[in-house]
Formats: C-alpha cells, structure tokens, sequence
C-alpha cells in the first residue's frame, strides 16, 4: 500500500488478469528463495504513525500542509489527520539504541515544526481520545490519493453494506459507517528486522509467540469515540474497519484479512502462500500502469505478490524488498500503538528484539510447547486488559502478564540483547523502563484512564461532560509527552 495507484475502481478484465499474475509472482517467489543470494545484516527499522490536532486538541486534516514542509522519510496515512515517518535502518550493536532514540527525537521535532507551520500540534497516542463519530462521518477524513480512495472502495464494494463497528468493553460502541473512516484512527508503531530467509520461520514464530506480552506492555488506546473500551481497543477497531466479511462469510469461517494467523510455520513462503491461498486481490494494479519494473536489479520486484502481501493485515506481516544489490526478507511486527513517549517506544524496540533474538535461538523454542490457539487467545486478553491481563506461559500456566515480564521474560530479553552486542548501558536503561512499565502496571491505556476517571468521574460516552473531559485528559498526555518521560512515571491528575 505504499506505493501509488493509478485508479480507484477497476474492472472485472483487470481483476482477473491480476490473479493469474499473482500466482506467478508466487512461483517465482518460491525459486528466488530457494536459488538467490539475500541480505543477512539483521538490520533494523521504524515505521510512527501520527496524529495532527488544533489548538482545541481536536483533529484536523492538515497533513498535506504538513507534508510539504519535509523530506520523503515522512508519508501520509490514509486520515487526512495522520501523518508516518519512518527512521531508515540501523545496527542495534553498541549504542544502535541511543541512535533509534535520537533519530526519533530529531524526525518527530521535524514533524512538529511543520505542524506549528500548519497551524496544528502532532499528539503521538495510538487512537486519538478527541475523535468523534461525527468527524468520522464526515467525507474531509480521508487524504486524497487514489491508493486509499481504492482501498475503501475495495472493501466496502466487498462486503456489499455498511461497515459495523461493534466493541464492548468497560463500555459499548456500536456504529455502522459508509466507509473504513474508524482505520483512520489506529496509529502504530511498526518495528522492522531483517532477516536471512533460512531464519525467518523462528523469528517469525518467536514475534507470534510474544505478541501478547507486547500489547500487554504497550497498551495505549484504551479510548475509542470517546468510549472506555479494551486497554488496546485499536486491535478490535483495525480488524472491525477493514472487515470485507459479512455475518454469513463469518459464519462460514472465511479469514479476516487483519489476521493474526492460525499456526507455526515452517518457511516465510507459507505466509505469501496463505495470503494467495485465502485472499481475494483488493487492489488488481497492473504492473507497467503503476510505473513498477519487473526487475530491481538482480531482483525481481514482484510487483503483483508485494501489493496484495500490503492488503493482508498480518500483525507480524513478511515483507520482501528487492530494493538494493541484494533482496532481503523482514518482519513488520504492527501490533504496537504509537506513543507514550519516544523512550517508551525505544524501549518497547529493545523488548522485542531482545526477546525474538533469545526465543529464535532456543533448542526447544516456545512454540513447540505453547499451542497457536493459546497465543491467539493471550493476544486477545492482553489486548482487552493490557497488564492486567492473564496469559499461558509454557511451564508456568495462566499468570498474570507483568508477572510474566518482571520476573521470566526480562532476564531473557537482556541475554537476547547481550547476544546482539548492545551497549550494556542500554540494556540496563531501556529494559529498565520496561520492568518499572510491568511492576508498576501503569502503561499510556491506565494512565489514560486514569486521568479519565479524574476529569470525567460520573460523564456518560458522547456527551459534552464526558468531551470536555477527554480534552483536558489529551491536554495533560501531550504535556508529559513533550516532557519525554517514560509513562510510568507520569502523574495521575489529582486536582482540577
């Protein structure tokens, strides 16, 4: 989906001269993988998605104002409200750490120039608290590139009807929408790591593994329309927005294509196969209208295979990038909200690739005792109840998720992190955000409620008390998000 497109609609010829291109893209992904030579850096890289919002913390659907004051590492999204940047690839070894960390300070300072230029403020959360029904509704939400116009027609013209949104939580929303406005709303941070094709199985087996540990930790969107939802009620509102399945197709068992998979793989080839296997094309682009070669390099681009891989949500999504001398292989781990601040996002980087480098390495890994059923349901949980979550851990049942953190996981994130040669200063300063974060339980989604509970004590959803109570709340977020201190240290509002 990074990539323009040419249309917004296409027709039946279209479509089906795409499928058979992308059944050969498939066989031809299958001999380079087998026959070529790939990068094996085991690089990594940052994907941050942003909010823009008015002085009266409202959004505001500046992006391409803001966009035209900077760089090509910054990208619009599909809400005309968001903007991306993306921090370009390094080596975690020594103080790769500080580098991401910098980086990141100096890109998002980029953004907020540009955004005081436009007349705006970026608030980095992984769904923004002021949205509304109403602004959702209204057709100015979506950036106007055929891309995104192409996407939700795609999908709406799928399903055939109106798109429900349906969550309960601490409270319910229920809404049905003419279009996948709500996708607008679920900003993330998406870790990328490089590696050989011969190693991605674990890898990707160990992200699958620790993915609920993850949503535990990072919860940050525990707000959606001003409804008191799941800790990371972005997961439920991703899935529930891009849904191409009607009640009968769910009933039947069709996949979702936000997906969190269904088994423990054996190759990166069994993910692109799925996605052929099980996924209608939603974007059938030519290749020669969309300007892309059939060869990058030595490479072949497979242009059809990498646009349908981008309309499949995997949370651990395979990328193959034939940018460069020699191809590689990732994974995009997607499943981490934006936010609180830059040192939490640092650290939630050093969790994870500290844990999938122990996990991957392991003679008897975690997924041969853990079943994929039970790290679907773990996901689930820790998504509706963050760090008061219960998980199942191999040899240690159902217990509590920061529990599981403080006292089994974060010495094996620190051995993964010794393994990758990371500066041991580093170690000691981003896991130790990550073991305060668990013991504390006070991650961006408590705290978020927290200071609703103070502002909004007694407000009802969707009414001018419970309003006025989220803005002061985001008032509040984005104070002790300049500050650049990790959440756990954030004070809960005690006075008016």
């Amino acid at each position: 989906m990074g990539d323009a497109v040419s249309s917004d609609t296409y027709t039946p010829r279209e479509r089906s001269t795409y499928r058979k291109r992308l059944m050969d893209d498939l066989e031809i992904f299958d001999k380079h993988l087998q026959d070529a030579e790939f990068i094996d850096q085991g690089t990594i890289g940052l994907e941050l998605e942003l909010n823009l919002v008015g002085d009266d913390l409202q959004p505001t659907t500046r992006n391409q104002e803001v966009l035209a004051q900077l760089s090509d590492e910054y990208q619009s999204e599909i809400g005309a409200y968001n903007v991306e940047l993306n921090h370009p690839p390094l080596s975690l070894a020594g103080d790769g750490l500080h580098k991401l960390h910098q980086g990141l300070d100096a890109r998002l300072q980029n953004v907020r120039v540009a955004a005081t230029n436009a007349g705006a403020r970026v608030a980095m959360i992984g769904t923004l608290p002021t949205l509304t029904t109403e602004f959702l509704e209204d057709p100015a939400w979506m950036t106007q590139e055929n891309r995104y116009l192409a996407l939700n027609n795609a999908i709406i013209s799928s399903r055939g009807e109106l798109l429900p949104i349906n969550i309960t939580g601490e409270e319910h929303y229920k809404h049905e929408f003419e279009d996948i406005a709500p996708e607008s709303s679920c900003t993330s941070i998406q870790l990328h790591l490089q590696v050989a094709p011969n190693r991605f199985a674990d890898v990707w087996n160990a992200s699958q593994a620790i993915a609920a540990v993850q949503v535990a930790l990072s919860a940050n969107s525990p707000l959606f329309l001003g409804h008191r939802l799941w800790h990371e009620s972005r997961i439920a509102v991703f899935q529930q927005s891009i849904d191409t399945r009607t009640d009968e197709l769910l009933t039947q068992g069709v996949r979702p294509r936000v997906w969190f998979g269904e088994r423990w793989i054996t190759s990166v080839f069994d993910l692109f196969e799925e996605n052929v296997r099980y996924f209608s094309p939603l974007l059938p682009e030519n290749r020669s209208t969309s300007g892309t070669p059939m060869m990058d390099g030595d490479s072949p681009a497979l242009h059809y295979l990498n646009l349908h891989n981008g309309t499949v949500w995997r949370w651990n999504r395979p990328i193959y990038d034939p940018s460069g001398d020699l191809s590689h292989i990732r994974v995009e781990n997607r499943l981490l909200p934006a936010g609180p601040s830059v040192a939490d996002i640092v650290a939630d980087a050093a969790f994870y690739y500290g844990m999938v480098k122990y996990l991957a390495e392991q003679n008897r890994p975690v997924w041969s005792r853990l079943t994929f059923e039970e790290a679907t349901s773990n996901f689930y949980a820790a998504a509706k109840h963050g760090l008061y979550s219960r998980l199942r851990w191999p040899t240690l049942g159902r217990i509590n998720a920061s529990t599981l953190v403080t006292e089994h996981l974060l010495p094996q994130a620190r051995e993964g992190l010794q393994e990758l040669h990371v500066a041991p200063p580093l170690i000691d300063e981003y896991l130790g955000i990550i073991a305060e974060r668990a013991h504390t339980r006070q991650n961006g989604a408590s705290w978020q409620l927290a200071a609703l509970k103070h502002y909004g004590r007694g407000t009802l959803p969707d009414t001018p008390d419970r309003r006025e109570a989220l803005t002061r709340m985001l008032s509040d977020y984005l104070g002790n998000q300049r500050g650049g201190d990790p959440v756990h240290t954030w004070k809960i509002p005690t006075t008016s």
